[in-house]
């Protein structure tokens, strides 16, 4: 774990390795200073000199003026390592994600991967900054304090060696009651996230049912869960600075009445005045480092599930990978399945897809038909590669797609999910994702086939409106038709629509269809719907049920020979009879 988050570090190397060496220059400074001060206590009472004080104060000033400057550095560098570790952190886990295949996402949730590369992140970026200065710090401060107070007063610094066992030994059992608790709290985390989620993307349906009261109550349960793990964990975390208060008053009574006897007692020979504020300040120094190593101690206590979190992130490997000598070009949009089956996870039980054996030819336009769990989404998800099939083998051009490197696969596979999904910026910006490079000549003839140039031209900023996050400020069937023009301007040899034109009506569906027809003739086109009414022009049509393809034919050929498509037909003909 700790090697594959070391790899964050990469540039700030230089800082996280300088901070640590100015922390232990300030150190030394502070762990000689007050043997200096003792040295002039002792100076003062023998009956020195204005000139010898004054020597002393300014070594004093100096050592200060030190320390001051070696802690400011050591500061700078360790903001600058830890916050550019983090900002290493959060770019490595956002670029792993975008390698992971919809298998690895489904691994982790939304939420989950938001809570790791936010709330974990900051734990983790926090425990470093302790690491790289106070980590380093505190038990060089605790080394060299002990060995100036077994310098300075003898036997007395025996005291040490009985409160350092005893205070990590508390330790200890704390960590191991605790760290339970931050693991389970963690995921709770995941799940208040998701419920935030969930609500801010559903607040058009939470409003319109009047369910605010129902998601404020589910989230303030969510939220007090977290509340009382987290109360559990810091309750217990708590005794940390009541066994630090212990041992450090009992030091400093041991201190002070056994250094004050023995200058009782020896009338100042075997421990003098100087001496005996030097082991003081010491005591304080010893413990006050102490207290710093239980601070990095409850920091790191916390970080550590964090860190497990980050590192499940990091090294997750994809399932999907490119061959060692992958193919470039998509010869052409033909299309096989031959005996393909497919479930989602290694442990279902069940096949999404069963026994699939389909040959569409390039330039083909194919309708998929069926009820909802039919795996209509599973069958063209195989296409692009978003997943591999369990048994058989899937073909692009001839060629297995597991051949082709899987970008240059994508780039001929336009898939138009159901879900469509627009990115904050201008209508321009988000056409673009299909052709960055596209013309405004090109952006407006992919609109025109998608029929969505003539809602554009009627906003103020005609191409340069600019779309809310997820698309917010137009409608359902405004952004499918935003959808399918960018698809459009990859200018695919297959192009794939889930349900896309699901939300616009009849009409503007039947244009969309035949610009298809018109201008992309050489292209592949698969669609899927709900509607019978969207496919019948296709050359073959295909009805799934339960994963497998029951019917294919034409139109006419499956109002003959399919019940299912009978039915559907029936019904959405009976339907708009009653309409109208």
């Amino acid at each position: 774990m700790i090697r594959v988050l070391m790899k964050s570090i990469r540039e700030f190397k230089s800082a996280s390795i300088k901070a640590p060496i100015l922390v232990s220059l300030e150190v030394v400074m502070e762990c000689i200073m007050p043997f200096v001060v003792a040295q002039l206590v002792n100076q003062i009472k023998a009956g020195c000199g204005m000139d010898v004080i004054l020597r002393y104060g300014l070594a004093l000033v100096l050592m200060a003026v030190l320390s001051l400057g070696f802690g400011a550095g050591a500061g700078f560098f360790c903001a600058k390592a830890s916050c550019g570790f983090a900002r290493n952190l959060r770019k490595d886990m956002f670029y792993k994600i975008q390698t992971y295949s919809f298998e690895n996402i489904d691994k982790f949730s939304t939420s989950s991967l938001v809570t790791r590369m936010t709330t974990d992140v900051t734990n983790v970026q926090l425990a470093y900054m302790m690491m790289v200065r106070l980590a380093f710090r505190a038990p060089l401060m605790l080394v060299f304090s002990f060995a100036m107070a077994v310098i300075m007063g003898g036997k007395l610094a025996i005291i040490f060696l009985l409160v350092i066992p005893v205070l990590g030994i508390g330790l200890i059992t704390i960590m191991r009651t605790v760290m339970p608790l931050f693991k389970r709290v963690f995921k709770k985390y995941d799940a208040l996230n998701e419920s935030i989620q969930e609500n801010v993307k559903g607040m058009r349906v939470v409003k319109s049912y009047v369910r605010e009261d129902f998601e404020k109550a589910k989230f303030g349960r969510a939220a007090e869960d977290v509340c009382a793990d987290f109360t559990r964990a810091e309750k217990i975390l708590a005794f940390n600075n009541p066994l630090m208060q212990f041992c450090l008053y009992a030091a400093m009574i041991f201190v002070l009445t056994a250094g004050s006897y023995t200058i009782i007692t020896t009338k100042g020979l075997a421990l003098d005045v100087g001496q005996f504020s030097a082991m003081l300040v010491y005591n304080f120094q010893i413990l006050n480092s102490l207290m710093m190593l239980s601070m990095i101690f409850v920091m790191i206590t916390m970080a550590g599930e964090s860190a497990k979190r980050i590192t499940e992130v990091l090294t997750e490997e994809s399932t999907l990978h490119n061959p060692e000598n992958p193919v470039y070009e998509v010869a052409d949009g033909s299309i096989d399945f031959d005996n393909v089956s497919f479930k989602y996870s290694k442990h279902a039980e069940k096949m999404a897809l069963a026994d699939i054996n389909l040959h569409i030819r390039s330039g083909e336009t194919i309708g998929i038909i069926g009820g909802t769990g039919s795996s209509k989404s599973s069958l063209i998800q195989l296409i692009s590669r978003l997943y591999d099939a369990t048994e058989g083998v899937v073909r692009v051009g001839g060629l297995d797609v597991k051949s082709y490197d899987l970008d240059s696969l994508r780039n001929q596979v336009a898939v138009v999910l159901q879900k469509n999904v627009l990115f904050s910026g201008t209508i321009k910006e988000n056409l673009r994702w299909g052709n960055e490079n596209a013309t405004d000549e090109e952006i407006k003839e992919a609109c025109c086939l998608a029929q969505a140039d003539e809602f554009i031209m009627r906003f103020p900023d005609q191409y340069n409106t600019y779309i809310e996050q997820g698309g917010s400020n137009v409608s359902g069937g405004q952004k499918q038709r935003l959808c399918i023009a960018r698809a459009l301007l990859k200018k695919p040899k297959i192009l794939i629509l889930d349900d896309s034109t699901s939300a616009v009506d009849t009409k503007t569906d039947a244009l969309i269809r035949k610009a298809f027809a018109e201008y992309i003739p050489e292209t592949t086109k698969i669609i899927i719907a709900q509607r019978v009414a969207s496919v019948q022009d296709a050359d073959r049509i295909l009805v799934m049920e339960g994963g497998t393809i029951r019917n294919m034919g034409t139109h006419e050929e499956l109002l003959k020979t399919s019940p299912i498509y009978q039915e559907v037909y029936n019904s959405q003909n009976r339907g708009g009879e009653q309409n109208e």
